[in-house]
């Protein structure tokens, strides 16, 4: 099997999906170093009534942990929706070096407030399976309506 970005990005989907049964917003990340997934996370702010408990932010603590240090500059984040302000932050800190999301967040995504907010060198691919990831929220959302 071929592990490609739409791979990983399926694994993330998974992770999304895991939220979604728990009650949390529908946002599954993935942690890639060396071609092996070395995090999963999912959304825990419900879980653990803690704000910053995104997706993203439990996967960088956790690969941190797996890798023995706080720089990520060889790993590859993928993440089914665009990451906030704060994620944004904890990516440039990690020194991410590629970051992969699917949905993009025009209501409360970096790029709206902080389009600078990632480490220089961090390549950014945005926009993959954006479809599915949208939907993921979107039904999501409908359903607590």
């Amino acid at each position: 099997m071929v592990m490609d970005d739409t791979y990983y990005m399926k694994q993330a989907l998974i992770e999304a999906e895991k939220a979604g049964e728990r009650g949390e917003v529908p946002v599954g990340a993935i942690i890639v170093s060396k071609g092996r997934i070395i995090a999963r996370a999912h959304n825990l702010t419900e879980t653990l009534t803690d704000v910053t408990a995104h997706a993203e932010m439990q996967a960088i603590t956790s690969a941190a942990n797996v890798l023995g240090g706080k720089y990520l500059n060889d790993c590859v984040l993928y993440v089914t929706v665009e990451p906030c302000v704060m994620c944004a932050g904890a990516i440039a800190w990690a020194q991410m070096g590629k970051l992969v999301f699917g949905a993009e967040d025009e209501k409360r995504g970096y790029q709206k407030y902080a389009p600078q907010a990632l480490h220089p060198k961090t390549e950014v691919l945005k926009g993959l399976l954006a479809d599915e990831c949208a939907a993921k929220m979107k039904s999501f959302f409908l359903s607590k309506r």
